[in-house]
């Protein structure tokens, strides 16, 4: 059954018989006339009673009738959205982005994607790595920038790896140190970031592996405020080297750290098997130019 016979069948009970449905769908009257008979066969039943130049409904054509204005509107929708995919001239676009680094990695992508979609509404929602795995696990999110590794669960797109560097006070003897290894810290108390921060496991992780558990000296999801509590000697602080480098601080020295060396290695994830909308797949392709 086409959706052109269905189209020509409500045209010539719309119009009242099939000389005028010709007209209207810009074919011969016969041409009509064989596309109606085409369905009545299709079917098995007759759908029009023809009296004269006009046409009535049979029952059979009334239940027909219905159901094809159902499905020639489903067909003008799903058009619709296939021209929506092609241009991408709507939709909404959900986005977890992290509390670390989100100026630097994605401003000038937000930029590029409002000036390319301009049709495209885009939803941020700024948090933890954790959290945001939370959130594009329940839905509530299409995408989302978080730290790996992650779970099965997910898949994933790669969009920076930076190494973790160490901050110190200035006039602590080991900011004078070209590197430093982790068990050189041992004796020094940690600045940490709050809650859901999956940099903070891999800190915890990283001082275990050296043989000792770190001391935390306190906690904050700002990083500049971090910076600042290491130059009052609080603690240490471990940052991904570019945020680093852009928060000089007079009164902070950054010192490369290894043994074990960490990475900031940031992705964009969703969930595996999960539907990922035209908006999400345009994000991502952004993403992969750079």
């Amino acid at each position: 059954m086409e959706m052109r016979t269905l189209r020509t069948f409500v045209e010539v009970v719309r119009q009242g018989g099939f000389s005028r449905a010709a007209k209207t769908v810009f074919v011969t009257q016969s041409t009509v006339s064989k596309a109606v008979k085409q369905l009545e066969d299709e079917l098995g039943l007759q759908l029009l009673d023809r009296i004269g130049t006009n046409v009535k409904l049979t029952a059979a054509g009334e239940i027909v009738y219905r159901r094809a204005l159902t499905i020639l509107a489903q067909g003008d929708d799903l058009k619709a959205e296939l021209e929506e995919l092609r241009g991408l001239k709507g939709g909404v676009l959900r986005l977890g982005v992290p509390l670390i680094g989100s100026n630097t990695l994605f401003a000038h992508r937000f930029a590029a994607y409002r000036t390319r979609y301009p049709g495209i509404e885009l939803q941020l929602m700024e948090h933890g790595s954790k959290r945001l795995e939370e959130l594009v696990l329940a839905g509530e999110l299409d995408l989302a920038a978080t730290l790996l590794p992650v779970g099965e669960e997910f898949e994933w797109q790669e969009v920076w790896r930076e190494p973790i560097d160490v901050l110190l006070p200035v006039e602590h003897p080991l900011a004078a140190s070209d590197k430093l290894a982790f068990r050189q810290l041992k004796e020094l108390p940690f600045i940490l970031y709050g809650p859901g921060f999956a940099l903070n496991q891999m800190i915890i992780d990283a001082c275990r592996e050296s043989g000792f558990t770190p001391k935390v000296s306190a906690q904050s999801s700002q990083v500049d405020f971090v910076i600042e509590l290491v130059a009052t000697r609080l603690g240490v602080a471990l940052l991904p080297r570019m945020i680093a480098e852009q928060r000089p601080h007079p009164l902070t020295r950054r010192v490369p750290v290894e043994q074990p060396a960490l990475f900031w290695h940031l992705a964009l994830i969703w969930r595996r098997g999960g539907y990922l909308s035209p908006a999400a797949q345009a994000w991502l392709a952004l993403a992969a130019e750079g």
